[in-house]
């Protein structure tokens, strides 16, 4: 699927999607084309749907009891909400990074090297090169490369957030879902990982949430606005940080409301 008025190709594909906790309906009739290794960022006040929507791109939301979705979610044209979806099969294809670091407790080296094992990775050689492979591109393998068997749990804030992005990766997915994954770093910190999300653009697709305005216009290529469960606005970043077409997303880009 190419976008025509672009020429990026589509990568994830959002029809007339309705999503449901129970009773409650969270979000409603989403529509949304995301491209190829590009990053869109979702953005939107405290409540507003973003990180459920965020987690109905790998079926996270399945987890929770009573959860239901209408509408369609496409991958490279394939349903993800097909009865015939191997949904474990999926969530290597699509990892996530979430708000909070959240290392195994185990050493570096078995934190990257966990995922590639219970894909059936044996052999030490291909999990060694695997492992420094996913260091390098995470930006983290200067940093940690003498000390792979000490524990995760001793590294600092930042490290252990781009060791799990280093994690993710190691299962070698194509979309990768990340979930306010700064909002608790140092501004040093942070600048790395926005630093990472913009290497790793050439290889992945990557979505982010986050509630910082500045990160998204620096980080991403599309932005979507959601406001209480609906998109009210999705667009080139440029243009929704210049010129929206809807008031309400000016109104929240300039701080008047949110």
């Amino acid at each position: 699927m190419v976008d025509i008025q672009t020429g990026n190709k589509i990568k994830i594909r959002v029809g007339n999607m309705n999503f449901f906790y129970g009773p409650v309906q969270a979000l409603f009739d989403i529509n949304m084309d995301i491209a190829e290794r590009k990053v869109t960022a979702l953005i939107g006040p405290s409540g507003c749907g973003k990180s459920t929507f965020l987690r109905t791109l790998n079926r996270m939301n399945d987890i929770i009891d009573g959860t239901r979705l209408e509408g369609k979610v496409l991958i490279d044209g394939s349903d993800l909400y097909s009865p015939m979806t191997d949904v474990v099969g999926l969530r290597k294809k699509v990892g996530m990074i979430f708000q909070k670091s959240n290392p195994f407790p185990k050493s570096i080296f078995d934190n990257i090297a966990y995922g590639p094992r219970i894909h059936g990775v044996k052999d030490k050689k291909d999990l060694i090169e695997i492992v420094e492979n996913c260091l390098i591109k995470s930006a983290l393998w200067d940093e940690v490369k003498d000390r792979l068997d000490t524990s995760a749990m001793g590294l600092s804030g930042g490290q252990q957030q781009r060791l799990c992005i280093a994690r993710a990766l190691a299962i070698n997915p194509d979309v990768v879902l990340m979930d306010e994954p700064a909002s608790a770093l140092d501004p040093k910190s942070t600048l790395k990982i926005e630093d990472l999300i913009s290497d790793l653009k050439k290889d992945y697709t990557i979505i982010i949430v986050t509630h910082n305005m500045q990160q998204a216009g620096r980080v991403s290529d599309y932005t979507a606005f959601f406001y209480e469960g609906r998109l009210i606005e999705f667009d080139e970043t440029e243009k929704i940080f210049t010129k929206p077409n809807q008031k309400q997303t000016e109104d929240y880009i300039t701080g008047r409301f949110g």
